[in-house]
């Protein structure tokens, strides 16, 4: 392991990254990954998606503390059985994987995760609906660090702090999930979490705005411009694998 895996020059750009990563969650509840993993997979892969992985832990438990009012308790428990099968499916698929295919199951998460949070489809919310989606969440979620856009579907009719405080309880124990299921495979490595170290005031100051604007900002504004930046950097990873 190197000093510094990547240029100052970069780290510096992750670090603007990481902090609107931030805000755009802790504003509407989900985003952190869909903006973060793809556009920082592009300025260097080592920083994604590992990093965002172990940022995202932190930031979710902050969220579920804020919110904690707010928690749709029986939802977030189907999500999270469901989750646990569906982190197993996504660790075994790292392990056939190679780096272009990351890179395309990264692309294509972030393709899916645009369409379904801007889709206008409704959800019957149902014990398997939720587990179902929690499944898909798994597999994202350990693949590309992206489990959110499924999870944010069933709740897209709620109330905005149910959004925050459902999701940020769902990721704590998801994302935890995928943690552990990652150590135990040997897929964090050391530079993974020097890199989260040092994003970490990235990601307290993003948390810090958000929770100055969560309650004056409407998700639906900073949508579209959440949608537009993943889906060129989606597209940036595609060339990037066919090149």
């Amino acid at each position: 392991m190197t000093l510094l895996p990547i240029s100052v020059a970069e780290l510096a750009i992750a670090l603007v990254i990481t902090l609107l990563g931030a805000v755009v969650q802790g504003t509407i509840g989900v985003g952190f990954g869909i903006l973060s993993v793809p556009i920082l997979s592009l300025v260097d892969p080592v920083l994604a998606p590992v990093p965002q992985l172990l940022l995202a832990v932190p930031l979710a438990f902050s969220m579920t503390w804020r919110e904690r009012g707010h928690i749709d308790g029986r939802g977030v428990a189907w999500l999270f059985t469901g989750r646990v099968p569906g982190a197993l499916i996504g660790l075994w698929i790292l392990g056939l994987a190679a780096q272009r295919s990351i890179d395309l199951a990264i692309a294509a998460s972030v393709i899916v995760a645009v369409l379904i949070l801007s889709t206008g489809v409704t959800v019957r919310r149902s014990a398997a609906t939720d587990f179902g989606t929690g499944v898909i969440a798994g597999i994202m979620g350990m693949v590309a660090s992206m489990g959110g856009p499924p999870a944010a579907l069933l709740f897209k009719d709620a109330q905005g702090p149910t959004v925050r405080a459902s999701l940020a309880l769902f990721f704590s124990g998801g994302l935890t999930v995928t943690v552990l299921f990652r150590l135990f495979a040997d897929r964090i490595t050391g530079d993974d979490v020097l890199l989260a170290v040092l994003l970490f005031p990235g990601l307290v100051a993003g948390y810090v705005i958000s929770s100055r604007l969560r309650h004056r900002l409407d998700g639906r504004a900073i949508r579209p411009a959440i949608f537009t930046v993943s889906m060129l950097a989606a597209i940036g990873l595609l060339v990037r694998a066919f090149s």
